[in-house]
């Protein structure tokens, strides 16, 4: 059976557009930013604009470079200076994008993961003229917040995507490991898995600790013979699951959502059945884009609607086709 699965299906209604100031925690384990403007190619030739990209990223979520490097990109070619600044705790971000309204940036790229946290800091960027956009979580809120668009993917969506490919498959126990609690695209992941497969269990963990996750899931396997497959909502971590079913002696199969290179090689070896690539660099790439062409011509992509960018399913039938992308750490 070919499992195919186009995200244009699945979102049909929607659209689609193919030196860090501030103190704050920097994710990605520690890569060195790119300076924007600094690119191979042509630079616009605009008036230099300053861009802060705020997102909830942990230290050593490597998916947090992909979008980085997005935004590097795009700020390399629109002349734009980007902030790039990060933390999980949903009051430190608020905090992170009052600085940035106090510095009177040009615009602010940010991600919603804890929405109401950030309600008073972003109506405070809006009254200050700054115009907002939104990228990777909060597609249900962007508007309501503030930004005039929202990059990503629908995370129900995606969930549901898993859940009726794990059920073709007969898979009939998930675990599916949320590893920052609260996090509402997470969380919709997984409710949408269990939409479709109700036998679906969900598991915290914390994702600022590999070893505690990796111990957190063994224990959880070595309890529960039943689970047939464990999902991982992110690439390091579905990693370190695979190492965790090793560990439990478990016969459960391991999926995922988002990509790196590393996942994508399981995914041809067989060892990770599949993943759901919400295509992060894009993300990073189109936020500042959309941002310096608000400035440009005071444009706004999407008709206040969400521009998706995912989700798309990459078994070993197609991840051949993206290894070579996820090595250059753009998928």
């Amino acid at each position: 059976m070919s499992h195919k699965l186009s995200w244009r299906k699945l979102a049909a209604a929607a659209v689609l557009v193919p030196a860090l100031t501030l103190t704050a925690c920097s994710s990605g384990g520690g890569r060195a930013p790119e300076a924007g403007g600094e690119g191979g190619g042509a630079v616009a030739d605009t008036e230099r604009i300053k861009v802060a990209l705020i997102t909830h990223a942990a230290p050593g979520d490597t998916f947090w470079d992909i979008v980085r490097k997005g935004a590097e990109e795009a700020s390399a070619k629109d002349n734009v200076e980007l902030q790039y600044l990060s933390d999980p705790e949903g009051g430190r971000q608020a905090q992170l994008i009052e600085q940035a309204v106090q510095q009177g940036v040009d615009g602010i790229a940010v991600t919603l993961a804890k929405p109401d946290a950030l309600a008073s800091a972003l109506q405070n960027a809006t009254e200050a003229g700054i115009p907002v956009v939104s990228l990777n979580a909060g597609e249900d809120r962007f508007s309501e917040l503030g930004a005039f668009t929202h990059f990503g993917s629908n995370e129900k969506l995606a969930g549901e995507a898993v859940g009726e490919r794990l059920a073709e498959d007969g898979y009939e126990h998930p675990i599916c490991v949320i590893q920052e609690q609260g996090h509402v695209g997470l969380e919709n992941r997984c409710a949408g898995v269990k939409e479709k497969v109700p036998g679906t269990e969900i598991l915290y963990v914390q994702g600022t600790d590999m070893t505690q996750v990796q111990s957190t899931v063994t224990a959880k396997l070595q309890a529960t013979k039943a689970a047939d497959v464990v999902i991982g909502l992110g690439a390091p971590f579905t990693l370190t699951i695979l190492q965790a079913v090793e560990t439990a002696g478990s016969d459960a199969k391991v999926a995922s959502f988002d990509m790196n290179a590393e996942l994508a090689q399981k995914i041809v070896d067989g060892d990770v059945i599949f993943t759901v690539d919400q295509q992060p660099w894009l993300q990073g790439y189109m936020a500042v884009d959309a941002l310096w062409q608000n400035k440009r011509g005071g444009f706004e992509i999407g008709g206040g609607q969400p521009v998706l960018t995912g989700p798309t399913i990459v078994d070993q039938e197609s991840a051949g086709e993206v290894l070579e992308f996820a090595e250059q750490g753009v998928r």
